[in-house]
């Protein structure tokens, strides 16, 4: 067979696989049965009044020289861990703005970081491949430095998010860029489980992004590269329980909803959506209000304590605030006094869902309170 005949059957088989990538497309339209924000509408629902000054910037966290990447809260809400381009890991406390600690990487392309459930460890991870783990109550060395107390290591790609199981300072969740995700023992330093990679139902491009359900850790959900979301469960390794299709580009975030039932997705689409577990129906599409073509990317989400509204930030800057039931956004932290001066790159709640913190390329994180008496939403 010549090489033009072999192009000219590559071409036509491209096109046979677009075409039945459409149809596949347009029967999950057709399934998708669903209209939350239609029904709310209907029974007379109401979107969530929130103002100007229900949200208020109580605290500018800076110290970081570099663009922050990501950030996350203790489970005892005062506490955040940062993780910047210039190589630190910053341990602050939100309510005094002070450092308790300022830790120099190995590496200094770190991705991403955590907080161990008791808050006595932190984890971070990047372009080194591993993961790596510091004791908080460790003592400093020579250099006046943490040192790492494990590295965990076996990732053929880049770190792009770590995430410690609830309750268990000694098992961890990463993902990367080489497909997969894997499950480890912080305390022996070894790979458990390995999710995804040569097994057909893995992720088929970059792992961006992993979220363990809060109501049952034996599952965790992924966004990839790939355009998709897929639910794992750590009792069966290496092949995923769902995938969950709709966005059409990098799914750069994921995020579980407080019952566990449902998780949230961003993407490089601009969209945010909400995916039923079980079922594997989207139920929800949040588009972001540009008016232009050039729409900005979802870099991070998260919901409120009781899931009804949806925090999500973009790369112009913008961070709006969704209500899920409606679909319709009532606040957008990002237009408010005192906020970031560049894209939005990470952001999280405490964990009484009482303040957002917010990271950017500025190089600083926020801390925002809301403002007045407010029952939890």
């Amino acid at each position: 067979m010549s090489v033009a005949e072999l192009k000219e059957r590559h071409v036509a088989a491209t096109a046979a696989v677009n075409t039945l990538r459409e149809r596949l497309r347009q029967k999950r339209l057709l399934l998708l049965d669903t209209d939350i924000a239609g029904h709310a509408r209907v029974q007379g629902r109401a979107a969530i009044s929130f103002g100007q000054t229900d949200l208020v910037c109580c605290r500018t966290l800076q110290g970081h020289t570099g663009k922050v990447y990501s950030l996350d809260w203790t489970p005892e809400k005062n506490r955040i861990v940062s993780a910047s381009q210039d190589g630190r890991l910053i341990v602050w406390n939100a309510l005094t703005s002070q450092k308790t600690h300022a830790i120099k990487l190995p590496c200094a392309w770190v991705m991403t970081c955590a907080f161990s459930p008791s808050g006595q460890s932190v984890a971070c991870g990047g372009l080194d491949s591993v993961c790596s783990i510091f004791s908080l109550n460790s003592p400093v060395n020579r250099d006046e430095n943490l040192p790492t107390s494990r590295t965990l290591s076996g990732h053929k790609g880049y770190i792009s998010c770590c995430q410690f199981v609830p309750d268990e300072d000694t098992h961890l969740i990463t993902s990367s860029g080489d497909q997969t995700c894997a499950l480890w023992d912080v305390t022996t330093g070894q790979r458990i489980s390995v999710f995804g990679g040569e097994f057909p139902s893995g992720h088929t491009a970059d792992v961006l992004s992993v979220s363990i359900n809060g109501t049952n850790s034996k599952t965790f959900v992924s966004g990839s590269c790939d355009a998709t979301a897929r639910l794992w469960d750590t009792r069966v390794a290496s092949r995923a329980v769902r995938t969950y299709n709709g966005h059409e580009g990098d799914v750069n975030t994921v995020k579980f909803f407080p019952d566990g039932q449902r998780f949230g997705t961003g993407s490089d689409d601009g969209t945010c959506r909400l995916f039923d577990v079980g079922t594997g129906h989207q139920l929800q599409v949040y588009h972001h209000q540009q008016g232009d073509n050039d729409v900005p990317v979802v870099t991070s989400i998260a919901f409120s304590i009781s899931g009804r509204l949806l925090f999500a930030g973009y790369t112009n800057g913008d961070c709006y605030v969704w209500d899920t039931l409606l679909a319709k956004v009532v606040l957008n932290v990002g237009s408010l006094q005192n906020s970031h001066e560049d894209r939005i790159t990470c952001l999280g709640l405490s964990a009484d869902g009482s303040a957002l913190c917010t990271g950017s390329w500025d190089k600083n994180l926020k801390v925002w309170a809301f403002g007045g008496y407010r029952r939890v939403i």
